[in-house]
């Protein structure tokens, strides 16, 4: 490819995205990008209750986990596209979307699975062992304890996760489905170059402002920030000396596990 050739690749892409028809018409890149966000989201909630709840619970009792692990590790290996195809030739094929969906989630299990476990696995045990030490009961110590310390490596899986199912959603358009992945499929069919690099653009945009739109989520929710309310951490009077504060620039320290009942 010539530098001319490029520089034509690169003036029809972007004529093609500032075309205001191509944003709002029937099947346009508005109607696309909803639809490509509607079914990560789907995935991603699906994902979110199938693996953490079991993820967490593994942790915590510390039993089974690396065996869950390497069963969901191991399903990395079988390419999503075989798996979209079979599920679309069954039954399921029938429902929608629905053979998009499980072919997804099967894909965006194992790093939510893997981090969430770890997550639990390598806390503090320091902190674990004095909270247990205190007379916490499981629950508390799993809730209190093991998921604040576990949530940064939790919300990194849930972000991989993400990333990879904004990625790989495209594939929906191979059975019919909706998605970004419409307009490169339409691309190729058209022989339209500057359409299909526009999309795997768009693609890769949704990927990056979906991580991080999940990266401030993070920092806002993280329960082991805590942000002073005056200047010199004064948190209104209220004399509660269990919340951390966190040094300018720095993250807040972790504080020690509250007594049951507190």
């Amino acid at each position: 490819m010539t530098a001319v050739d490029f520089l034509s690749y690169v003036t029809d892409t972007f004529s093609w995205l500032t075309t205001g028809a191509h944003w709002t018409e029937e099947g346009g890149i508005l109607q696309r990008m909803g639809e490509h966000l509607y079914l990560t989201g789907v995935c991603l909630a699906i994902t979110c209750v199938l693996a953490l709840p079991l993820a967490l619970w593994l942790g915590h009792i510390g039993r089974g986990g690396a065996l869950a692990v390497n069963i969901s590790n191991a399903g990395r290996a079988v390419p999503t596209f075989a798996v979209l195809v079979l599920l679309s030739m069954g039954p399921l094929g029938r429902y929608g979307d629905w053979a998009t969906i499980v072919a997804l989630v099967l894909f965006a299990l194992p790093p939510l699975l893997t981090n969430a476990y770890t997550g639990v696995r390598e806390a503090d045990r320091d902190v674990v062992e004095a909270a247990k030490g205190m007379g916490m009961t499981g629950g508390q110590l799993l809730r209190q304890v093991e998921l604040p310390l576990a949530f940064p490596l939790i919300m990194t899986g849930i972000q991989t996760a993400a990333v990879q199912l904004v990625a790989t959603a495209t594939l929906a358009a191979l059975p019919g489905g909706g998605g970004l992945g419409r307009l490169i499929t339409a691309g190729f069919g058209n022989y339209r170059t500057a359409q299909v690099v526009a999309g795997a653009l768009l693609v890769a945009a949704l990927a990056l402002l979906v991580e991080g739109v999940l990266k401030l989520v993070e920092r806002r929710a993280d329960p082991m920030r805590r942000r002073p309310t005056g200047p010199a951490g004064d948190t209104g009077g209220t004399g509660d000396t269990g919340n951390a504060t966190a040094p300018p620039g720095g993250r807040a320290r972790r504080p020690a596990p509250a007594r049951p009942g507190t």
